[in-house]
C-alpha cells in the first residue's frame, strides 16, 4: 500500500514565526497587546486569523479583512528564497522517489501557502494543498487532514502528519494519521500533551527513520 507524508507549513516546513510575530505585533500594538513570544504561542500560534482578530481586536472592523491585510504584509516581508526546515527537501525527495503521496495541510491562506512553498523551492512537489479556511472546518478539527488523505486515497494507517502547533497537533492526532511533532516552538512534552505520538527536532533528526518505519511496516 502507498504511504503518504502530510505537512503543516508554518513552523513545520519552514520557520516563519518571527515574521508572523512581527506583523501581528505591529497590528495589535494600538490595542495595547505586546506580542511577546509567550503571547504569540498562547494567543496566536496555529489559530485561524479571523478568530485571532475577533478575539484580540473585536472593535477594529471585519476580522476577515484584517486577516487579509495581515497576510499580505507577511508575504511582503517573506524573503525569497527562504530556508526550509533542515532536512525537509531531502525527505520530500525521498518520498517522491518512493512514489508516496505528498500533501500540505495548513491554516494559512492559499496565497501564503503558494508563496512559502515557492520560497523554499518545493511548490511543484505537492500534488495536494489543503487550506483550512477552504474546508468546512479548519484545524484543530481533523477535517483538513482527513480531506488530504481522501484526495490522496491513502489509509490513515499509512500516513504521517507533521505538525508544530497545539491546534495542528490535535487535528493531526484526531485524523488517524501518525501524529509527529516538530519541536520548532514547543517541547516534546508540550507537543505530546496535544496528541503527538513522536517528536522530532527537525527532518534531520535520527528518529525520523523510526517514524517512516511505522507507516511502511519495515523493521529496523
Amino acid at each position: 500500500m502507498r504511504c503518504a507524508l502530510l505537512f503543516d507549513l508554518d513552523g513545520t516546513m519552514l520557520d516563519t514565526d518571527t515574521i508572523h510575530r512581527g506583523v501581528f505585533g505591529d497590528m495589535l500594538a494600538g490595542a495595547g497587546h505586546d506580542v511577546t513570544e509567550a503571547f504569540y504561542l498562547d494567543k496566536i500560534h496555529g489559530r485561524l486569523n479571523a478568530d485571532i482578530f475577533a478575539d484580540l481586536l473585536p472593535d477594529a472592523g471585519d476580522p476577515q479583512q484584517l486577516s487579509e491585510d495581515k497576510e499580505a504584509e507577511f508575504r511582503n516581508r517573506l524573503p525569497k528564497p527562504y530556508p526550509g526546515m533542515p532536512g525537509v527537501d531531502r525527505l520530500v525527495a525521498r518520498a517522491q522517489d518512493a512514489g508516496w503521496g505528498l500533501a500540505v495541510v495548513t491554516n494559512a491562506p492559499r496565497l501564503n501557502a503558494d508563496a512559502m512553498l515557492e520560497a523554499i523551492g518545493l511548490r511543484d512537489a505537492f500534488e495536494v494543498v489543503i487550506i483550512g479556511e477552504e474546508c468546512a472546518r479548519g484545524k484543530p478539527d481533523p477535517l483538513p487532514y482527513v480531506t488530504a488523505m481522501q484526495r490522496l486515497e491513502i489509509d490513515p494507517a499509512r500516513a504521517v502528519a507533521f505538525e508544530d502547533s497545539p491546534s495542528g497537533m490535535r487535528a493531526a492526532a484526531a485524523s488517524g494519521a501518525l501524529a509527529v511533532g516538530i519541536r520548532s516552538s514547543l517541547s516534546d512534552t508540550e507537543l505530546r500533551s496535544h496528541g503527538a505520538q513522536l517528536t522530532l527536532q527537525d527532518f534531520n533528526d535520527k528518529a525520523l527513520d523510526d517514524v517512516l518505519r511505522r507507516i511502511t511496516g519495515e523493521t529496523a
